[in-house]
């Protein structure tokens, strides 16, 4: 199954259904299955520093090192400056939880559903997960 990495706050924002859309400075032509992954890689201070963004995960485990979640990977959006207003005007929530800026891309995540924790080593882009 197809994976995709992501630091923590964010990965677990997925699996808590705060976030349904990744930003990357990348795209992709993937859709299907993808199971969300919560890297080892520590928090930055930037982000411990974000009260508001923190206040999403307050009191929630952090899951390091583990596949969390699955969903529907289902459109990889080129943002533009009306696509990033958008989001910032009708979904605050949601464009706190990522880097909107145009000529970047949002991947629209869907079915988010729990799975039992997977340890796994994450890599970069989008990678396969033989269990």
């Amino acid at each position: 199954m197809k994976v995709l990495s992501l630091t923590e706050p964010y990965a677990t924002l997925i699996l808590n259904g705060n976030k349904h859309i990744e930003t990357r400075s990348w795209k992709t032509t993937y859709r299907g299955k993808l199971y969300i992954h919560a890297s080892m890689t520590k928090i930055k201070k930037e982000t411990l520093n974000n009260k508001e963004l923190m206040s999403l995960i307050e009191n929630k485990d952090l899951h390091f090192g583990y596949i969390i979640c699955k969903c529907d990977l289902v459109d990889c959006i080129y943002m533009t400056k009306e696509y990033v207003e958008e989001i910032k005007n009708n979904n605050y929530e949601e464009y706190i939880c990522g880097e909107y800026k145009e000529g970047r891309y949002a991947f629209i995540l869907d079915n988010i559903e729990l799975v039992d924790p997977i340890k796994a080593k994450g890599k970069l882009s989008i990678w396969n997960f033989d269990n």
